[in-house]
């Protein structure tokens, strides 16, 4: 059996008037992030953990930010599309752990939510996903409110 491990780390700016889609649910907030998807950054991170994992090319690769197609699309859609990718690759998911850095709104209690919507796309057991969240003591970009972060590493295993 070979194991491997990825990082995945991804930013966007806030801004007012937009939806705010965080682990696949879309949240009250009013603020939204800038992007060319829907902006969730916690799916992307986790897509490019995956991808890395598997010895892959980044997000951006398979789904560029200059493809019309990817306007406006369900980051939903793109992890399903990555989970995809892995099953070609023969890799099942060992375990997924996530931290997003943003200040408001505060999100403990909507991370079950997040971790069942993920979990189901991804084929694993909610327990096997982790997200976590923590403010930048209003610090930095996140702190001021311009812009959420989140963080992914997962293990991949061969099979």
């Amino acid at each position: 059996m070979k194991i491997k491990t990825g990082l995945g780390i991804d930013v966007h700016r806030l801004e007012p008037g937009l939806d705010f889609w965080l682990g696949g649910i879309k949240l009250q907030h009013d603020k939204g992030c800038v992007a060319h998807s829907d902006g969730d950054v916690l799916i992307h991170a986790i897509c490019d953990a995956l991808l890395g994992a598997a010895g892959l090319d980044d997000i951006g690769t398979y789904f560029p930010d200059t493809d019309p197609a990817y306007k406006g699309i369900d980051s939903k859609i793109l992890l399903k599309k990555v989970v995809e990718m892995l099953e070609r690759k023969c890799f099942s998911v060992g375990n997924i752990d996530c931290v997003i850095c943003l200040q408001r709104p505060k999100i403990k209690m909507r991370t079950l939510e997040m971790r069942e919507c993920l979990a189901e796309i991804i084929g694993i057991d909610v327990d096997d996903l982790t997200i976590k969240a923590t403010t930048t003591e209003q610090l930095g970009f996140e702190g001021r409110e311009e812009g959420v972060s989140a963080y992914a590493t997962v293990l991949l295993i061969k099979l």
